[in-house]
């Protein structure tokens, strides 16, 4: 018998979503900023981590702390092959829409095509782990609520593009990270309110079997382990970055 699934949010897994979209964002802002280099060239290196830590640290952590906000009154297990596909698609499309928009930051019709690919790649990313997300049941969307999750992520997508480029200085960075971080969590919340869980089974507290699954309650320190993970390893690079950036002080001594 279909029965619909009880849902409720802890608020304290939806603020710490959020503290993941902002330093994700904070971090990608930073990097952003030492893509292109002089004669031209980009920094490999700070492409790839504007698009970890955009699309790993501050969309597909935030997505997966946000989906374990997620009280349910069914067992659920995530498919590892769909949960990491979905990081695969979004570190790649970050990493290339802004090497691509770095190229002319002020050219706004590169600008655009770039935010609309980056925003349809989170796209991609949420509703690809929602799929790997597995009850005993079924989802039935609201395809409206759907259609407005994807533009709010092409807006933001678009909005974090630019703010990458124009946020030189240290406040603007994080009043840029603060709104990124707002704007991923409204894209992902609203995806979610667009999902009703339908449970199929009498035996609504039993857990998904199948090859490559993970048990729900085994998921938080899996994902919680390689957001720090990465968050430290970009973090470090960063601060590196900056002190070998700085000029060395020239000492004189007096005779």
């Amino acid at each position: 018998m279909n029965s619909t699934v009880t849902t409720a949010f802890n608020p304290l897994l939806i603020a710490l979503s959020f503290a993941f979209a902002v330093i994700g964002s904070f971090v990608a802002l930073t990097a952003a900023g030492r893509v292109q280099q002089r004669g031209g060239r980009q920094s490999l290196s700070n492409v790839l981590t504007v698009g970890v830590a955009l699309g790993g640290i501050g969309v597909w952590s935030m997505h997966f702390i946000g989906m374990l906000a997620l009280d349910m009154d069914v067992g659920s297990s995530y498919s590892m092959l769909e949960t990491f596909a979905s990081l695969l698609v979004v570190i790649v499309t970050a990493s290339w829409t802004v090497s691509f928009a770095a190229q002319s930051p002020d050219n706004l019709p590169r600008l655009v095509i770039a935010g609309v690919l980056l925003g349809m790649s989170v796209v991609v990313m949420h509703y690809l782990g929602m799929f790997g997300l597995k009850i005993n049941g079924y989802i039935r969307w609201d395809y409206g609520v759907v259609v407005l999750s994807m533009v709010i992520a092409v807006v933001a997508a678009t909005a974090a593009l630019w703010l990458a480029f124009n946020s030189p200085t240290l406040n603007r960075r994080l009043a840029a990270s603060l709104a990124m971080g707002v704007a991923v969590c409204a894209m992902h919340y609203t995806g979610m309110f667009a999902a009703e869980f339908v449970c199929t089974t009498e035996s609504r507290n039993a857990i998904p079997q199948g090859t490559g699954y993970i048990s729900s309650f085994r998921l938080p320190t899996l994902v919680i382990a390689i957001s720090l993970m990465m968050t430290a390893v970009l973090s470090v690079d960063q601060l590196f970055q900056y002190l070998r950036s700085k000029p060395a002080k020239v000492t004189t001594r007096s005779r």
